[in-house]
């Protein structure tokens, strides 16, 4: 992900030729663009991929303390057609889009100035760098908008309070359970989101470096896409077990049994569902997080070359 901050002995210069757009550091509304883009590009393949979001979250949520035959993803889909509808894959919509524009813009948007800032303090921006960099702009933004995860994965579990909404939702949680459940599993959640930035973000920068490098291609539509699906593979496999704890953290009020914390949550999974139960939804997240994250930087790729800024 080029820029022109990069000193001259850094890493970073020479890598990708700096063209004559313009970085997202020149002025305010180069800043304004850069989150924005950031932030639309993942609310719409997160409008894309939601009833895949909502079936995983059912999935993490079967025999909950429990060992026993899973349901696969297909027959779960038929089931929640059968019971519910088409609209239930929907549910948790608003909330989850309102999410993705904020967490989105700070997710993407805060990588390149931590990397930039690691740049110009250490003088490296090597591949560490970029994972502690990916890391640190997803725990901020995930701490930033977990009320509306929360609110969110709590829509998708429960179809009667589709009449409900979001904000209906939001008032009976803090009447009923009081303003820090709207916080619940913010550190896995954070976890997750650290996890899910640093790989995917560091794995997207440094594919697209590697495949510049090694192979014929070039800035465009095949390099955007080789790297993100590469991109979205590795985040699945780091993030799939964390993913689980969060949303059994999330709706622990509906589930059985209690969970102290992260830790506790993995352990009594471990051993109750055996390892397999921290992969539970596991192809449903792949399902959905790789053509997310292929969509999103492709089409943070093009917004950003129609606004004027550098390729990532």
């Amino acid at each position: 992900m080029d820029g022109n901050s990069a000193s001259p002995n850094s890493p970073l210069s020479g890598e990708f030729e700096v063209n004559n757009k313009r970085s997202w550091a020149e002025s305010p509304s180069g800043a304004l663009y850069h989150f924005g883009t950031s932030g639309i590009a993942v609310a719409v393949a997160t409008g894309f991929t939601h009833p895949l979001d909502v079936l995983k979250v059912r999935l993490q949520m079967q025999l909950v303390g429990q060992r026993g035959p899973l349901i696969g993803m297909g027959p779960l889909f038929i089931q929640v057609l059968k019971n519910e509808g088409p609209k239930s894959l929907y549910l948790g919509l608003t909330p989850s889009l309102t999410r993705s524009l904020v967490y989105g813009g700070l997710r993407f948007g805060l990588y390149e100035p931590s990397k930039y800032a690691c740049d110009w303090a250490f003088g490296s921006n090597n591949i560490f760098t970029k994972i502690a960099s990916g890391a640190f702009a997803g725990a901020i933004s995930t701490a930033s908008t977990n009320p509306m995860e929360v609110v969110k994965v709590r829509l998708q579990m429960n179809s009667d309070f589709r009449k409900r909404g979001p904000i209906a939702e939001i008032r009976r949680i803090v009447s009923e359970e009081g303003i820090g459940a709207l916080w619940k599993g913010a550190g896995p959640a954070s976890v997750r989101a650290a996890a899910l930035t640093a790989s995917q973000l560091a794995t997207y920068d440094e594919t697209k470096r590697k495949l510049v490098k090694w192979t014929p291609l070039e800035e465009g539509f095949y390099l955007h896409l080789a790297s993100s699906t590469i991109a979205g593979l590795v985040s699945t496999l780091i993030t799939a077990p964390i993913d689980m704890v969060k949303t059994r953290l999330m709706l622990q009020r509906e589930s059985v049994g209690s969970y102290k914390n992260g830790f506790h949550c993995a352990y009594q999974v471990l051993r109750t569902e055996g390892a397999r139960g921290l992969y539970k939804g596991s192809f449903a997240i792949f399902a959905r997080l790789g053509p997310q994250t292929t969509i999103t930087f492709i089409l943070c790729e093009k917004l950003r070359k129609l606004v004027g800024l550098n390729a990532m």
